[in-house]
């Protein structure tokens, strides 16, 4: 697959996704398989989602955001009134504990802070806020403070990866340092490469993810020899 081609597949899917109200709006290009977005969208939830929708396109190796945020006259917020309905709805959400989280917002960006046991809480958290009108961006810097073994944490993630319909499981090596999990090794799509990264993410204990896995090609670390 060409470049020519992954750039005209993105287009398409943005074109495709209902949530990116205006896909005249995002140039993309596209350099061996590393693609970059640029342009506006009118809401944090656009970008999102168009990120998201890019991600989903087989050839694409990498994904570079350079999308800005121009918000309508319409949903243009105050500060205060962004923290307020962010509070409300983490508040409301019954998967995030109470008091866990705390928000700052600055010009419109938003800032999470505390700590949570499992990281859905920690996405939910960031999932109450993106959607708000007048949010040009988020900061998720919620913690996960629940403790475990090494051991335990690699067992938890290589099995939640061989469930993974889309995930060749035996391709993915698992590497835990403390709370620092490592992934190495190769998958078919930039988007199986996500899906194992949050896959790690949401086994219990884990506290940081660094994604070392390649697309298309078998990594220099395979599973025998990057074993930790």
């Amino acid at each position: 697959m060409t470049d020519a081609d992954i750039r005209r597949n993105v287009e398409a899917e943005l074109t495709w996704e209902p949530a990116v109200h205006d896909p005249t709006a995002i140039g993309v290009a596209v350099r061996d398989g590393i693609t970059t977005m640029t342009g506006h969208v009118e809401s944090y939830a656009e970008q999102w989602a168009a990120e998201r929708a890019a991600e989903r396109v087989n050839g694409v190796t990498a994904l570079v955001s350079e999308l800005d945020v121009h918000l309508p006259n319409s949903l243009e917020r105050t500060d205060e009134d962004i923290a307020q309905a962010a509070l409300n709805g983490i508040n409301w959400s019954p998967s995030i504990p109470a008091n866990a989280v705390t928000v700052e917002v600055r010009k419109g960006w938003v800032t999470l802070t505390g700590a949570v046991n499992w990281q859905f809480q920690r996405d939910a958290a960031e999932d109450v806020v993106r959607h708000l009108a007048g949010v040009r961006g988020v900061s998720n810097l919620v913690s996960l403070k629940r403790s475990l073994t090494q051991a335990v944490i690699r067992s938890d993630i290589e099995a939640a990866l061989k469930r993974r319909a889309r995930l060749d499981a035996h391709r993915i090596a698992v590497v835990v340092e403390g709370h620092h999990v490592t992934l190495a090794g190769a998958v078919r799509t930039y988007a199986e490469r996500k899906e194992a990264e949050r896959a790690a993410w949401d086994a219990p204990g884990v506290g940081s993810v660094e994604n070392r896995i390649s697309v298309g090609a078998w990594s220099p670390y395979d599973n025998e020899g990057y074993s930790g």
